[in-house]
């Protein structure tokens, strides 16, 4: 057998052979990010000091699509995580606060998002987007009345620039 032949077979195994694709992910890099079945906006709330500022991300989606979803932090180097938000129905809708002073240690943010309680439970997410760090566009507020209202028209102003595929 010559060498372009073995090479042919050897990519046809190796494709057939990797048929199981990892789910997707995508990297969010705005303060806010749409896309089919799910709405994500961020914010900041100062608080009196640095230890007491926190991180806001709302995260909207379409229960028939992404009904089930979570939130860990990660760090690149080590590979640890810690969950940020349990695995959880949505319900329409969820506010998942961090304190910011969390970036230093597990600056990636994944929101985990599942088809459903078992694979929420068990499974890979359907879809991951994730950030590194917080968003430099993310606005800062100085109380959690000005935030709402900010996601509220965020999330609303990003689903209308959205066009489902």
């Amino acid at each position: 057998m010559n060498m372009r032949a073995w090479l042919m077979g050897l990519l046809m195994f190796v494709s057939a052979a990797g048929g199981a694709q990892s789910p997707p992910e995508v990297h969010g890099s705005a303060d806010a990010y749409a896309a089919r079945g799910v709405t994500l906006a961020w914010g900041i709330v100062r608080g009196p000091t640095e230890a007491d500022t926190f991180v806001v991300i709302r995260i909207a989606t379409d229960a028939q699509i992404y009904p089930w979803l979570a939130v860990a932090g990660v760090n690149p180097f080590s590979k640890a995580e810690r969950l940020l938000h349990a695995e959880t129905q949505v319900g329409g809708g969820v506010d998942v606060q961090i304190f910011r002073s969390r970036f230093a240690e597990f600056p990636r943010t994944e929101v985990r998002l599942y088809e459903s309680a078992s694979k929420a439970q068990t499974g890979p997410p359907a879809l991951t987007v994730f950030y590194l760090g917080v968003p430099d566009t993310t606005p800062e507020f100085a109380d959690k009345g000005k935030l709402d209202a900010y996601l509220s028209d965020r999330m609303a102003r990003v689903r209308a620039g959205t066009k489902t595929p």
